[in-house]
């Protein structure tokens, strides 16, 4: 039966992260501070359009036809997650207030003399193709203010998860790591930033070996130990020695990275370098964590690397408390750890139709709190 007496009460996130795996949408209806999720779809992405977004991610010089084409394409297939997420849960556009479109990020430049970030997937399309007003760009507005434009979804989870009980972290594993450091002590303000790579490098090392999307439960990798001097070397990066506020991206940590690191390993097992980056993924969140939380108590994970059993297992080796946020139901509700970052943009495109802002200047550095997105009206 379709739902009745809901007129503009639901909003729909959409995201496609650095994993470039597929596009994740849910439909959200907001009670109070919690939302609660109407349905959930994982749409996928053409294994050309992924090839695509990785190559034009990573390259210093880009054909601009190809770029602006693969932003129309990708608008068409979030259009195509929107109506079918819309078809699964019987619900109609004129239902829907606004999509939350965080689109693909293919440059993300905060620092230097001229800081930008860059999503694509055109949102002008979204809003033409499903009727629904869509709100996108939601990172520039933080750019412009002096700060990073990332991590955002800390915000988003000081409303789900901050607690006067426990000191709490969130940590999403998605292709990049980001944690949210919420302290029970209200007076002491929220932290977070990028910790580094997620599962991007894995990702991209089994696929090189093995022609295979990701790992599985870990099944490569648990076959191998880590070398610790190849974990010492990883280690050595500039970026996990800087303190925040820090972001980063696939445009830093990709194949030409590792392969650099990799340089005085030449007799190395590509297995063992499995194991290895599972361990450098690990290591730089535990570190993170201990850095700036000394007494953590609980540590909450989300994203795509929560369904790997050996980096749970490793952070549960080093951290406290260790569980998905789907086995967390903090007041009776539990959220699937997949589409978190998706629930996290439908929660800003609420704040922005309220006018209010949705960043953390405490954790991307932005001078000020700023609203976040800009709208594209559907055509009425």
């Amino acid at each position: 039966m379709l739902i009745k007496n809901l007129i503009k009460r639901f909003y729909i996130g959409l995201m496609s992260g650095t994993s470039v795996d597929a596009i994740d949408a849910v439909l959200v209806r907001f009670e109070g501070h919690h939302p609660e999720v109407v349905a959930a779809h994982t749409h996928p992405i053409l294994d050309s359009m992924r090839q695509k977004i990785v190559r034009l991610s990573q390259q210093q010089r880009v054909d601009m036809d190809e770029l602006g084409a693969l932003d129309s394409q990708l608008g068409d297939c979030f259009s195509e997650a929107v109506l079918a997420l819309l078809d699964k849960a019987n619900v109609r556009a004129d239902q829907v207030e606004a999509i939350a479109s965080h689109g693909q990020t293919i440059r993300h430049r905060p620092e230097g003399t001229w800081p930008f970030t860059w999503q694509i997937g055109d949102p002008t399309l979204l809003a033409e193709r499903t009727g629904i007003d869509v709100i996108a760009d939601f990172r520039r507005a933080d750019v412009a203010a002096g700060g990073q434009g990332a991590p955002l979804v800390p915000a988003f989870h000081q409303q789900l998860y901050r607690s006067n009980e426990e000191n709490r972290v969130v940590v999403n594993i998605g292709g990049m790591a980001n944690i949210t450091c919420l302290p029970s002590d209200t007076s002491v303000a929220v932290s977070g930033f990028d910790t580094g790579p997620g599962n991007v490098l894995l990702n991209f090392w089994i696929h090189h070996h093995k022609a295979l999307d990701y790992d599985k439960d870990a099944g490569w990798a648990k076959q191998y130990a880590h070398d610790e001097e190849l974990l010492q070397r990883l280690l050595m990066d500039d970026y996990f020695h800087r303190p925040p506020p820090k972001s980063t991206g696939r445009e830093y940590f990709h194949e030409r990275w590792l392969t650099n690191c990799l340089a005085d390993f030449p007799e190395i097992e590509p297995g063992v370098v499995q194991a290895t980056l599972a361990q450098l993924t690990a290591t730089t969140i535990s570190q993170a964590i201990r850095q700036v939380m000394t007494d953590c108590q609980r540590v909450l994970v989300c994203g795509g690397g929560v369904h790997n059993p050996l980096l749970m297992r490793l952070l549960s080796e080093s951290l406290p408390q260790v569980s998905s946020t789907a086995n967390f139901p903090d007041k009776g509700h539990g959220l699937d750890a997949n589409f978190i970052e998706a629930l996290a943009f439908a929660w800003m495109a609420k704040q922005y139709r309220l006018g209010k802002p949705a960043n953390l200047p405490e954790v991307t550095g932005a001078r000020r709190a700023v609203v976040l997105g800009a709208c594209y009206p559907a055509t009425v």
